[in-house]
């Protein structure tokens, strides 16, 4: 090929890349793509109005904290966001009208060799139809020649008419720009732009006050169930685990009750791992035996049911004594009211952010689920609700924020399925479900300083995560 062909075939492999360019990143730039510029309704339309929303849990995936929190409407941060957002918008709209400009400027150039180009091919075109026309006169091999060479220049004229059109493609996307450079810098004057710095210092104080509220946080309703962990394969299939929820972040004791009957030594280890590990730190012998699984560590004393009696035990492992003991007033004991299960689970001692708490069932309530709130120091009942829900038909249950939850634990697709709010002396049926993934669950317990459920699952001792939900009032609600 001739030197003119070579130039205008880089001509021509640089209009393929700049279309090529055009149609992929223009596009996306400009917004004709599948992105959409996010709008005030959108970012307004999962507002609350009532106050901060906070979702809360124990552990993500990774074993690290986390909280999702949606802000109210008509707060400060949310215009802050629309001022970021429009500031990055408009960088990237001068980033965009910088590489046009220059992309513009290289098309012009090379507009210009084509436009002469052009010229040259139609005179060519001419001049061949001219000597075709007197080709008689010509030698037959240099008419050849002329023809093949005008046959390799016929498919170029397309491409060149596409060319200009992307030339005129790229003189509007330089206008519509510019036109957007104006709009987007007229709505940032209207809000009122930010500093960068001024904006990273207070989603920085944001952050900080959103972590003084989160430990401030106690009372949520529960709305997920995720896990479970399995820590330890140990014992019968029937148990019990636990941690206090009062203790301090640096005493991570762990207690061990192995069985629901015919048994009195509680097992203690210093930490999870030497649990897992097996290092045990102290034997404690009770004084009576216990009965089922819903015994509860809290404020440094176990509370658990004497065997064969509807007496609630306070038991001190600091000085290894019985410190109260009382008559829970017309429970059934003795595998009269058990969980499905059986076990001798009549009476489930358990403990949340409010305090301690026994659930049972009587003759006077028709077998159904009554809930006591207790007194830690002299188990004195301190109030009772009665529910319409038999409890020998219930799974275990556990306590969050006042409010019990009964599952269906004894079957494999287990679920919350129940829920009675002591705050609101209420109940409603609800479709949580979690995992049985070894078949038996006998003991199932909340722990609000964890924010997990600690479960004897068929002699495998499991954690499950909790997700709460949390509303906090705001100063403007009334």
């Amino acid at each position: 090929m001739s030197p003119p062909l070579l130039k205008l075939g880089a001509v021509l492999s640089t209009m393929a890349m700049i279309s090529n360019w055009m149609s992929q990143t223009l596009p996306s730039l400009v917004g004709l793509n599948t992105t959409r510029i996010t709008t005030s309704d959108t970012l307004t339309q999962i507002s609350p109005k009532e106050g901060w929303q906070v979702y809360s849990s124990a552990q993500d995936p990774d074993g690290r904290c986390i909280c999702t929190v949606v802000a109210p409407e008509q707060n400060l941060c949310s215009r802050d966001a629309k001022s970021r957002q429009l500031r990055q918008l408009l960088e990237k709209v001068q980033n965009m009208s910088q590489s046009i400009e220059v992309l513009n400027l290289r098309t012009q150039r090379d507009f210009q060799y084509v436009l002469k180009m052009e010229t040259q091919m139609k005179g060519l075109k001419a001049k061949f139809r001219q000597i075709e026309d007197d080709r008689k006169t010509l030698m037959t091999k240099h008419f050849q020649e002329l023809k093949e060479k005008m046959d390799e220049l016929l498919p170029l004229i397309p491409v060149l008419e596409q060319y200009k059109t992307d030339a005129k493609l790229i003189t509007q996307f330089k206008e519509e720009i510019r036109n957007l450079s104006i709009v987007l810098t007229g709505i940032q004057e209207e809000i009122g732009a930010y500093d960068y710095e001024e904006l990273h210092q207070r989603v920085v104080n944001l952050e900080t006050r959103l972590r003084d509220c989160m430990k401030k946080l106690t009372c949520g309703k529960l709305m997920k169930i995720t896990g479970p962990i399995t820590v330890k394969i140990s014992g019968t299939r029937f148990g019990a685990w636990m941690t206090d929820p009062l203790a301090s972040e640096k005493n991570n004791r762990v207690w061990y009750m192995d069985s629901y009957t015919n048994n009195k030594i509680v097992r203690e280890y210093k930490s999870i791992a030497d649990f897992i590990s097996g290092a045990e730190s102290r034997t404690y012998n009770l004084p009576f035996k216990w009965a089922g699984t819903n015994h509860v560590v809290y404020n440094g004393s176990l509370y658990f049911n004497k065997y064969q009696s509807n007496i609630i035990i306070k038991y001190s492992f600091d000085t290894g004594r019985v410190l109260a003991q009382r008559s829970l007033e017309y429970a059934g004991f003795h595998n009269v009211y058990p969980y499905t299960w059986g076990g001798f689970s009549d009476i489930d001692l358990m403990a949340d952010e409010i305090g301690l708490w026994a659930v049972y069932a009587t003759n006077q309530n028709a077998g159904n689920i009554v809930i006591s709130q207790l007194n830690q120091d002299t188990l004195e009942v301190l109030k009772s609700w009665s529910t319409g829900y038999p409890k020998r038909s219930a799974g275990e249950s556990f306590m969050i924020c006042g409010t019990l939850y009964v599952t269906n634990s004894h079957l494999t697709g287990a679920k919350v399925y129940y829920s009675y709010s002591t705050k609101t002396s209420t109940y409603e049926y609800t479709d949580i479900p979690f995992h049985n993934q070894y078949f038996h669950i006998s003991m199932l317990d909340y722990n609000a300083r964890d924010r997990a459920l600690y479960a004897w699952n068929n002699g495998h001792q499991v954690l499950f995560n909790v997700t709460l939900f949390h509303i906090i009032k705001t100063e403007d609600d009334t």
